[in-house]
């Protein structure tokens, strides 16, 4: 009899940018921004950064781990992966 071992992969992150066909996703952890009316945005830390650079609007949320922030000002300022 054979044991088949399956592989775990770590889940991609929910972002609200991904797409199907060529991702552009970057990390592993998910930053939820918002705007000014509240509305909060879930996605990678690479489309956080290009979003948070472009939009002076928006803020992280608390649901946002410091970590994540981080990752999030390397993307920004070039300390990305």
């Amino acid at each position: 009899m054979t044991t088949l071992t399956h592989r775990r992969k770590s889940p991609q992150p929910r972002c609200a940018l991904r797409e199907t066909e060529n991702p552009t996703c970057v990390g592993r952890v998910e930053v939820v921004l918002v705007d000014r009316d509240g509305a909060e945005q879930r996605l990678c830390p690479a489309h956080a950064a290009a979003l948070w650079l472009t939009d002076p609007t928006l803020r992280f949320s608390a649901k946002t781990r410091p970590e994540a922030i981080a990752t999030v000002m390397a993307q920004a300022f070039g300390g990305g992966r």
